[in-house]
């Protein structure tokens, strides 16, 4: 298939809401060393595109200005020096930026091959969450078998891989969500305990549910006022991880208290991440978690799809927070 000197892509020329997002055409991107052209059958919409639509997350140096971080498709190009991928490989792949649209780059680092049974459209939904998590949850909060796991946001992307991580590992997970309908879901995917955050003290029912231990991590998206409250679900030596600030950037803590349970505070952002460390991840996801994946353990909660052109109702959907899982564009379906 001959690839063309323009594609459709989502943009933007001011931020702002939803409604500002549109079809629009711009030149196709090229390969540049190290990295594949991929053919775009479906992008994953995702928190980060929201905020940077909003005009508060710009695009790393050198990234494209185009929103969509998680893709999957055919492999149409090749960059200088790839030699892991061919031309026709389907894959996932982990993106800077570009996802909207006909055609995207990726390093060939950072894509995952799609197994047979795995739908694109399942496969675009999958790169995003799971490197989040693997990196949050199992690298950097050293993760084990045995521990308990507590995630925010129980049926957001993050939230249903972090379940389903957690059980496939050997740990039991507890969440919290906004509503009985969400943790009705949230149990489905797998969770062991699902809080209704706005009935019940989150604290109190983890600490019922633990036998007043707490849990070992707490897998942060919210931050401001819940961080306190955080520290104090977690047991001694606990491990907070922080990947998203939604309820503000800024918490107040008793530093005595930290330290007198010896409680670990750390977090991430993995878009600025430089190419080789998240190749190294790539890998790392590519032996421990994608078989699960090819074995079918792990599929994603699909909420909804929505054609490219639509992709302001995609990231309005978003927003209102009514969804279950991942939502996607279809850019061009199979």
């Amino acid at each position: 298939m001959a690839i063309p000197r323009q594609m459709h892509a989502i943009h933007f020329d001011a931020p702002g809401g939803p409604e500002v997002l549109a079809l629009t055409e711009v030149d196709t991107p090229q390969p540049k060393a190290g990295e594949v052209l991929i053919r775009v059958a479906h992008a994953g919409v995702n928190r980060p595109d929201c905020i940077q639509r909003a005009g508060h997350y710009p695009a790393p140096p050198g990234a494209s200005p185009l929103l969509g971080l998680e893709v999957a498709g055919d492999v149409v190009a090749l960059g200088e020096g790839v030699e892991n991928l061919a031309i026709g490989d389907r894959v996932a792949a982990l993106t800077p930026g570009g996802g909207y649209a006909e055609y995207c780059t990726a390093p060939a680092g950072h894509c995952l091959p799609v197994p047979d049974g795995l739908a694109l459209k399942e496969a675009a939904a999958l790169p995003e969450t799971l490197f989040t998590v693997w990196h949050n949850v199992f690298q950097r909060g050293c993760a084990k078998p045995g521990e308990t796991l507590l995630v925010h946001g129980g049926t957001s992307g993050i939230g249903t891989m972090a379940i389903m991580l957690a059980k496939a590992f050997g740990m039991t997970a507890i969440v919290t969500c906004g509503s009985d309908e969400k943790c009705s879901a949230a149990r489905d995917v797998g969770a062991d305990h699902a809080i209704n955050y706005k009935a019940a003290d989150f604290v109190e029912e983890v600490k019922a549910i633990t036998g007043g231990k707490g849990v070992e991590i707490v897998l942060d998206m919210v931050s401001g006022d819940y961080v306190p409250r955080n520290l104090k679900a977690l047991c001694e030596s606990g491990r907070h991880v922080t990947i998203a600030v939604l309820g503000g950037m800024k918490a107040e803590l008793n530093m005595a208290f930290i330290m007198s349970r010896r409680l670990v505070l750390t977090g991430s952002t993995l878009r600025p991440r430089s190419d080789r460390f998240k190749s190294a991840l790539c890998s790392e996801i590519a032996e421990h978690a994608w078989p699960l994946v090819a074995d079918g353990t792990i599929r994603p909660v699909m909420d909804r799809s929505f054609p490219l052109a639509e992709a302001a109702a995609a990231h309005a959907r978003m927003e209102a927070g009514d969804h279950i899982g991942k939502i996607v564009l279809d850019v061009a379906p199979e």
